[in-house]
């Protein structure tokens, strides 16, 4: 998607060790208008998967799945990273890295939104090595949910994720794949 290329290219700061600052405009601050194209892509590419509810990791990813959910019309659903106490005692959760903290984080979601009969699709903000999306795909199957897509605003194909995905035998759609973020710069894929 050039809209999200062109503003990682202008507003991303390439942080080095592979991490990708996009504050400005997805993670800290996040441009509705830019979120709702995004969403409206993601709609467009997943409108026939039958899916009927939206995954996503808090907190980042709430932004993308929100617009994908109003332009399929379908609830999202984040994982938590911390348990509210408005949270049922038994709750699905399992275990992901994260980048920027340098640590395994708790993600868990609560049995009273995703059911055994949900078809689900997971939206998130990126996709590096791909241990955030299996983690939100082992939830979504705990809760005997089929899942049905991804779909990640930017793919770090360097880090390929995306082959951790490839048993699941289901369609990845990333909006901006960067293939390099070598010296300081940042490489686009080609479209």
């Amino acid at each position: 998607m050039l809209l999200l290329e062109q503003r990682i290219a202008t507003e991303g700061k390439n942080l080095g060790d592979g991490i990708l600052k996009v504050d400005s405009f997805i993670n800290h601050q996040v441009d509705a208008g830019l979120m709702m194209a995004c969403g409206v892509e993601f709609g467009n590419f997943f409108a026939n998967t039958g899916a009927n509810k939206i995954l996503t990791c808090e907190i980042s990813g709430i932004a993308p799945a929100l617009m994908t959910g109003w332009q399929l019309k379908v609830p999202i659903v984040y994982a938590r990273k911390t348990k509210p106490v408005t949270m049922p005692d038994i709750v699905f959760m399992t275990t992901a890295p994260s980048h920027t903290k340098r640590r395994d984080v708790e993600i868990m979601a609560s049995p009273e939104y995703l059911r055994p009969d949900d078809t689900v699709l997971i939206i998130d903000d990126f996709l590096a090595t791909g241990m955030t999306i299996l983690a939100l795909v082992r939830i979504a199957h705990a809760a005997g949910c089929k899942v049905v897509g991804i779909g990640t605003l930017v793919e770090k194909t360097f880090e390929h994720g995306r082959d951790a995905l490839l048993h699941l035998n289901i369609p990845v759609h990333a909006l901006a794949r960067i293939k390099s973020m070598a010296n300081g710069k940042i490489e686009f894929e080609p479209n």
